[in-house]
């Protein structure tokens, strides 16, 4: 039975990539960059195990109920969860793209991401903190854009400088997402 370590998802989010998307943040990474933003995703425990089916539920309901257009692998570090590719396969039968962080560059791990639209590679580096692009944090990082889906989004939504956002959301627990603003 193929299962996902998970850390937290946001079903909708409109700052964790293009359009309307779904953002999972896996649980564990092996990287330890300084100053990352998620420390407590890096540990190497499980937290909520989650079955490729239960996973695909979720989003297939965030897609029926928010109309979101894909889903965003976050961390700890998504190329840990060697199931990936099986994941992504199922993300788009269901009609949706999918953009990946990895903290490695993405020769290292292009077979876990295959079939990922976009892939935001590279370690945090706390004295190249990035002011430019969204959702990056460091000047090193890299966006791969592997498939036409998003290819007019690079321009247009990853390097505009003038609109850095935060989600807040609010229910059992608050939960801030974004940009460093």
């Amino acid at each position: 039975m193929i299962k996902f370590n998970i850390a937290s998802i946001n079903r909708c989010t409109e700052v964790e990539g293009p359009y309307k998307r779904l953002c999972i943040w896996f649980q564990g990474c092996n990287i330890h960059c300084k100053g990352c933003c998620n420390p407590d995703y890096q540990p190497l425990v499980p937290k909520n195990l989650l079955t490729l089916d239960e996973l695909v539920k979720i989003i297939a309901e965030a897609k029926d109920e928010f109309g979101i257009d894909g889903v965003t692998y976050s961390g700890g570090e998504p190329t840990l969860q060697q199931n990936l590719p099986h994941l992504t396969e199922a993300i788009h039968n269901l009609g949706l793209g999918v953009i990946s962080f990895t903290g490695r560059l993405y020769d290292e791990v292009k077979d876990i991401l295959r079939g990922c639209d976009v892939v935001l590679d590279g370690a945090y580096i706390a004295d190249k903190a990035e002011s430019k692009r969204r959702i990056l944090g460091s000047a090193n990082q890299r966006i791969i854009c592997l498939t036409d889906r998003y290819k007019d989004c690079i321009e247009d939504w990853f390097n505009q400088n003038d609109s850095k956002s935060v989600e807040v959301n609010v229910g059992m627990i608050m939960v801030a997402n974004g940009d460093n603003i």
